[in-house]
Formats: structure tokens, C-alpha cells, sequence
């Protein structure tokens, strides 16, 4: 990994910040995509396309996937790839609310190596290297070393607590909490604010791929909903699910998890 590949993601995380916040969301061009893959604004294209020009510029040698680029099998023989989402939550951005963020990541070889997370309307920018530890507005962060699920605070989607994902048919006891943008419910979880985070149904590569390693350098663990580390650069670009908390509370969610069944949750 080049060492200015994290300098690289900090400085067109906060460009993309500047063009964003130009927009204000409901007054926004919105469409809904097809096939009920959620809204996309001009925004949203915006940042995607300086994003593309000026990462695809500074490392030409890299594969490119993002939410807003149609996908091409070019990235799968590439040994680094860009991994990028313009706009986590999207709708929370076209509502007006403050939670939405940009998320940017390399993987190479499967292996996300540079990650930011960047809430512009937050003041909020995490940020990873590999086995260089996580930041949250350049100070170090942690995930919560609590280790009992019961009165642990899970960021969840209400859908994640349906019997059929838990192997005893029912959810365990914990305290559901939630937010908007996937990729800010795993930052929070590695700036221990929350104690763990699942995603259930199968999730995109770009919503996660940033997430993944800043929790994973902040000393949580991070796998799919089966307990696999994630891996990234996929012919599809899809995995399953997210389950990501520190060593005590995963082990915890990862045995009562019935790992056999099918996502559907956000």
C-alpha cells in the first residue's frame, strides 16, 4: 500500500464534502433507480464524478467500484481497487438531515488497506490504514470493550431482530439503537460510542468496504453474518451481511446467529 493512498481518500473526502453541501437536499434533483435500488441525486453524481476523475487521475493503475459508475469486469484484474460510495444515505441527504456520509476505500487483493469516512454536516472524519490504527478527526479511537450482550447498545435495523436470522427463533436481548447511514453506524462502533452493529441482509461492497477497516484498526472485529472476514473486489460486488463489534459482543451475536439464513433487513 503507497503510503499517500490514506492522504490521497482524506483530501477528496473533504473536496467531496464542499461540493455536496452545495446542495441543499430536498431542493436536490432526485430520481429513484430502477428495480427499487433506491433514490440518487445530482449530488450524489456530483461527488461521484470528481471523485472518478481525480482518484482514477492520481492512481491510474487501480480498478474502480462505485454505487453511482456502472460496474465493468476491468477492476476484477486489477490488484488494487477504489471502493466508493458518494453518498451514504442518500434519503437521510434528500430528507435535509445532517447524517449522511462519504465513503472511500482502496482493497487490495481483497484486503481493505485505506479507508475514510467523512460526515461533512458533522464535522465527523474517521479515517484507517493498514495496521496503522483508526482516527476520528486525527485522534485515535477505540472500539467499546464491553462484553455483555444484554445491556450492550446495537446499532440495528428493526428487521435484523426477525426470528428466522436467530437460531432459537428469537432475537437475544439487547438494546436496539439506530442510524441512517450504514457506513456511520460502523464508524460509531469504532469510536465505541455503540457496542456493535449487524446488517443481516446481503450488503454492498461500497456501503461496508471503508467501515470494515476502520473498525477492524480501531481492535473490533468485523466479519460477514456467518462469522467470515469480509472480502472485497467481488465479481459481485455483494456480501453477507455485517456483523461488527468488539471480540466479546461478535462472539456473542455470531452464536446465537443462524448463519444459514437469508437476509432481508437494511
Amino acid at each position: 500500500m503507497p503510503a499517500t493512498d490514506l492522504p490521497l481518500l482524506i483530501d477528496v473526502a473533504l473536496e467531496a464534502g464542499k461540493i455536496a453541501t452545495r446542495y441543499s437536499g430536498p431542493q436536490a434533483q432526485r430520481w429513484d433507480k430502477p428495480e427499487g435500488a433506491g433514490p440518487v441525486t445530482e449530488a450524489d453524481l456530483a461527488v461521484n464524478a470528481m471523485l472518478e476523475r481525480d482518484l482514477q487521475a492520481a492512481r491510474p493503475d487501480y480498478g474502480w467500484l462505485s454505487e453511482e459508475t456502472e460496474d465493468t469486469p476491468d477492476r476484477l484484474t486489477r490488484d488494487r481497487v477504489f471502493i466508493i460510495d458518494p453518498i451514504d444515505g442518500t434519503r437521510s441527504f434528500a430528507e435535509g438531515s445532517r447524517t449522511w456520509a462519504h465513503s472511500l476505500a482502496i482493497a487490495e487483493h481483497g484486503e481493505v488497506t485505506a479507508a475514510v469516512i467523512y460526515l461533512p454536516l458533522r464535522d465527523l472524519l474517521y479515517a484507517a490504514a493498514r495496521a496503522q490504527g483508526a482516527t476520528l478527526n486525527g485522534s485515535a479511537i477505540q472500539v467499546s470493550k464491553h462484553a455483555h450482550l444484554p445491556e450492550a447498545e446495537i446499532l440495528a435495523a428493526k428487521p435484523n431482530l426477525d426470528p428466522h436470522h436467530w437460531q432459537s427463533g428469537s432475537a437475544p436481548k439487547f438494546r436496539r439503537v439506530y442510524r441512517p447511514s450504514l457506513a456511520y453506524r460502523m464508524a460509531l462502533v469504532a469510536q465505541g460510542r455503540f457496542d456493535g452493529m449487524l446488517t443481516l441482509r446481503p450488503s454492498w461492497e461500497w456501503d461496508i468496504a471503508a467501515g470494515d477497516l476502520i473498525l477492524r484498526e480501531a481492535g473490533g472485529v468485523c466479519t460477514d453474518r456467518s462469522g467470515q472476514p469480509l472480502r472485497f473486489n467481488n465479481a459481485r460486488p455483494r456480501l453477507n451481511g455485517v456483523v461488527a463489534a468488539g471480540s466479546d459482543i461478535h462472539a456473542s451475536l455470531c452464536a446465537q446467529l443462524d448463519p444459514r439464513g437469508v437476509g432481508i433487513s437494511a
